[in-house]
């Protein structure tokens, strides 16, 4: 499975990449296959100041809807569009077109508690 090294990752299962105080947050490789195909992702928090932990959203697969969880604190200033019509991007492209929101940190440091690459490999390896 692939872990890209310039993401931080959570025991929940999510990425971030920071780019200055803007974050980009996903599901990982392993959180999508355990998953199965995505035919759903359900995201309402635009505009929404949110806490570490909380439930910015939720994805369906055939079999199942998790929640998902924000890695840091911030608000939630852009949801990935390509979602709503090719919700499958986040099992074909998890780190790429399958991203699911961007969000601005309340504090750009909270990433430094989170996973790298080789704890978050073996948390799940």
């Amino acid at each position: 499975m692939n872990y890209p090294d310039n993401l931080r990752y959570t025991k929940e299962h999510e990425w971030i990449k920071v780019e200055g105080d803007i974050a980009t947050i996903g599901i990982t490789d392993f959180a999508q296959q355990e998953l199965g195909d995505i035919v759903y992702v359900e995201i309402e928090t635009v505009g929404q100041d949110l806490n570490a932990g909380d439930v910015f959203g939720t994805v369906e697969a055939v079999k199942t809807v998790s929640d998902l969880y924000l890695p840091v604190a911030g608000s939630i200033v852009e949801v990935n569009p390509a979602l709503n019509s090719s919700p499958e991007l986040v099992n074909t492209d998890p780190y790429g077109g399958g991203w699911m929101v961007k969000m601005k940190l309340a504090n750009p440091t909270d990433t430094d508690s989170l996973m790298d690459a080789a704890a978050y490999n073996q948390l799940v390896g």
